[in-house]
């Protein structure tokens, strides 16, 4: 299957095409504005589906609008009706066709010139509304702003919110390529004339400020956002592609004394919290129980055994783990317990707890086992 793709070098189309690719649909006819004209047309010939994406949101000039939005489709459809070719076409539109500006209006009278194409000649047309996309790769400071505010917040620049009460309607661009991909194997979310993105996201402009404001501050305070909230955890994959080449890594507080270390790693406010303890050879750890707070232990590198007594018996239960068996070794309530490097080299455990630490109640009470 021969897939043409306008506007090759935008936003949706980069992301729509890396995708196809990953999915193997191998032969796209991408098509930009430093393509020369000629290969269209060859284009048009021999293509079995058409993605059309390029448009004009940003000119100079009012009248590049409908030059864009409404001229280019018209080419672009005189080329396929030139070669008999019905394959389908898609337009991505806007949610302003709907509104009395010249931008609308623009994209309103490519929506209708498609319309009449699907009358003319019966082939399937696809005509897609969309509101706010965001996502990777999308132009900071241009027509998105989301990514105009991730951009800035990631590379410490000042920003402005007019109004942080606005509320915006918004696609992520995962979810608008598998719909897209979707309306190329015709399975399209159609309702009425129009096909839709089945997941739109409703959200206060400010809402979003604060959100990409709490990516960046989870560099220091290590607590990350709420990933069981869709909108979250695509905002927060949105961000951290904006962040800066050389600001990719952070460097976490060691806490290190002649024992090893213990960093913590992670923490969330529902799933609790991640860290590293790195104990020496010989050392021993912990001597300490629990009245709610639980933990897992997984020692990844080095050998150690782990020691549980009861706090009303004297038995003392013995686990020994090793990097050569990962397996994770419970703490439960109720049991003092503490960890002994075994080996000769340092070792490495990763250390989840139920919840992450506060000093004002640190449920940890010393008792030998």
């Amino acid at each position: 299957m021969k897939i043409l793709v306008t506007g090759s070098k935008g936003f949706i189309a980069k992301n729509l095409i890396a995708e196809l690719k990953g999915q193997n649909y191998a032969d796209i006819l991408e098509y930009s504005r430093d393509t020369t004209p000629s290969l269209l047309e060859s284009y048009c010939k021999e293509c079995d589906f058409v993605y059309h994406l390029a448009g004009v949101n940003r000119p100079k000039y009012q009248e590049e609008f409908m030059e864009g939005n409404f001229g280019f489709t018209s080419t672009l459809l005189d080329l396929l009706k030139k070669h008999n070719n019905k394959a389908p076409v898609m337009l991505s539109s806007s949610i302003q066709a709907a509104l009395n500006n010249p931008y609308g209006k623009s994209k309103k009278a490519g929506e209708d010139l498609l319309f009449t194409y699907e009358k003319e000649t019966g082939a399937k047309v696809l005509v897609y509304r969309f509101p706010n996309v965001f996502g990777k790769w999308c132009k900071p400071n241009y027509n998105s702003a989301v990514a105009t505010f991730c951009h800035s917040i990631a590379h410490d620049l000042p920003i402005q919110v007019n109004d942080p009460r606005v509320v915006m309607n918004l696609v992520y661009i995962d979810d608008l390529v598998q719909e897209l991909i979707k309306a190329l194997e015709g399975m399209e979310n159609r309702i009425g004339e129009f096909c839709e993105v089945p997941v739109v996201y409703t959200m206060e402009l400010g809402k979003i400020v604060d959100l990409i404001k709490s990516f960046k501050k989870s560099r220091n305070d290590l607590f990350i956002p709420d990933m069981s909230d869709a909108f979250t955890k695509n905002l927060y994959s949105t961000y951290l592609s904006y962040l800066p080449k050389d600001k990719f890594s952070y460097e976490l507080k060691m806490n290190v004394d002649k024992r090893g270390s213990f960093t913590e790693f992670i923490k969330t406010l529902d799933r609790g919290q991640v860290s590293v303890n790195i104990s020496k050879p010989g050392i021993i750890k912990g001597n300490h129980w629990h009245n709610t707070k639980n933990e897992k232990f997984l020692v990844v590198s080095g050998r150690g055994v782990i020691r549980f007594r009861r706090m009303d018996s004297d038995e003392v239960v013995e686990y020994h783990v090793s990097e050569d068996r990962l397996e994770v070794v419970d703490i439960p309530t109720g049991y003092t317990h503490n960890i002994e490097n075994l080996g000769d080299t340092d070792m490495v455990t990763i250390m989840w707890a139920n919840e992450p630490f506060n000093p004002d109640k640190a449920d940890t009470y010393f008792l030998e086992v």
